[in-house]
């Protein structure tokens, strides 16, 4: 007999609740989260999650698939089709995450020891392209201008298992330098070439870095997890028939559940299905690609478009707003859909600013910029996003006013920002203009409901 989870697990659904209270009332500026559609979330809670498919559509180990094979296959199909796949490329929608599938794809088409160069974590890289810091801790940056080598510990098991290089932004600009990239994959002779992150805001030159990697034999990694939702909107220029492998995942800018999509040349992607299953990872979950193929349905329609359109243009009124207000940006701007903000000449702790704003209604996380000064923790910006603000509803005069209260949360905290957490905290309680902002964001939410 069917128990309600409210009755059956009393603790869980009230935990489920509060979130759902926090993500209604709150502003989430989390440029790496999203909002799904109802759909979304009702085929991720389907039947399928009872169901084991090892192996590819149609060559499953276990009988009884028939359902998940067609699926596995509509899912791969919409994909195609949403992306616009070349003939000669194919897909797969079985990795688990999207640190996963870069493994696999690492995996399936390199070996131990193989040379990745891939992007520099502190500018803007990710964990999963490969991360090492000297021993004694730090952000390495000392290793030199252009290029970081890694150092004695191995965080990530990518730089475990291979030699990962990374390349820097140009310490002017923060912005990519194509000729110093080149330069630097002449000298070290990658296997792989990586380009994608977390918190790099400017639209990536895919055929400079196809060509690169091709002129020193390498294969070209395009990892387009935060700006897929754009490219598949038209918003962002898409690495699709370019780079040689392209990876995202799904429940950024795409607004799908947790999961991750694999395109590539067909020559290339046989391997990277062997690399993903068995090479990493047992069955895939069916209940997460069938909830990927309702994402790609959506993103497949002209209010998709629209929506990846908005994202933009929302994260460069918020960037504008904030500039405005004398804070320096990263970059001197935005072409996706994050904003990424070096509080260093404010002299404003980023780790408790990030509190602050949490505090005051509006979420959003600490991060590392070009040049980092500080530590992994203790970071220099913040890092900030539209994906569910566009979502809701919001225009750019919402970013107005948004960064308004940014810029009033961190004025009214500057004074006693360089306090540890935990008395920051307790000094935060008595600030009356926190407490006047978080019920204005509030009272902002309110005019934006959710659709839960």
């Amino acid at each position: 007999m069917a128990r309600e989870l409210e009755s059956f697990d009393p603790e869980v659904y009230e935990l489920i609740k509060q979130e759902e209270k926090k993500q209604e009332e709150k502003i989430d500026l989390i440029a790496s989260e999203n909002f799904t559609v109802p759909a979304v979330r009702e085929a991720l809670g389907s039947v399928f999650v009872h169901k084991y498919a090892e192996g590819q559509a149609g060559k499953r180990y276990y009988e009884g698939n028939q359902f998940a094979d067609e699926l596995e296959m509509l899912c791969k199909k919409r994909a195609g089709e949403v992306f616009s796949l070349p003939e000669d490329w194919s897909v797969n929608v079985q990795a688990l995450a999207g640190s996963n599938a870069n493994l696999g794809i690492f995996n399936g088409l390199l070996e131990p020891g193989d040379t990745i160069l891939s992007m520099y974590l502190p500018d803007g890289g990710h964990l999963s392209h490969g991360w090492s810091f000297p021993e004694g801790g730090g952000m390495g940056s000392e290793v030199g201008k252009e290029v970081y080598l890694g150092g004695e510990r191995k965080i990530s098991i990518v730089s475990k298992m291979f030699k990962v290089i990374q390349y820097k932004t140009d310490p002017e600009t923060s912005r990519f330098d194509y000729d110093k990239i080149l330069e630097i994959a002449k000298e070290y002779k990658p296997k792989m070439l990586v380009s994608g992150g977390t918190a790099y805001a400017r639209e990536i030159d895919h055929a400079a870095m196809a060509g690169i990697a091709h002129e020193v034999g390498a294969l070209y990694l395009a990892d387009i997890s935060h700006e897929a939702g754009l490219v598949a909107g038209g918003a962002n220029a898409s690495p699709v028939g370019v780079a040689d492998v392209v990876m995202f995942t799904t429940h950024k800018t795409l607004r799908g559940p947790r999961g991750a999509v694999i395109l590539g040349r067909s020559d290339l992607m046989e391997k990277v299905d062997f690399g993903i299953f068995p090479g990493l990872q047992g069955g895939p979950f069916l209940h997460s690609i069938a909830a990927i193929a309702v994402a790609l349905k959506d993103a497949g329609t002209p209010a998709f478009q629209e929506y990846a359109s908005q994202v933009v243009k929302n994260a460069q009124a918020l960037a504008e707003n904030l500039k405005n207000l004398g804070y320096d940006i990263v970059t001197n701007g935005t072409d996706k859909h994050l904003v990424l903000m070096d509080l260093r000449k404010s002299k404003i702790r980023a780790r408790t600013a990030a509190v602050a704003l949490d505090r005051a209604g509006i979420i959003l996380n600490r991060n590392s910029v070009p040049q980092e000064t500080g530590s992994s923790m203790n970071p220099s910006g913040l890092r900030m996003g539209t994906p569910t603000v566009t979502t809701r509803g919001m225009k750019e005069s919402d970013m107005e006013q948004i960064a308004k209260w940014i810029d009033r949360v961190l004025r009214a905290v500057s004074p006693f920002s360089d306090l540890k957490v935990s008395e920051f905290k307790e000094r935060l309680d008595g600030v009356s203009e926190i407490k006047e902002i978080e019920k204005e964001t509030r009272e902002l939410c309110s005019r934006f409901p959710l659709d839960f």
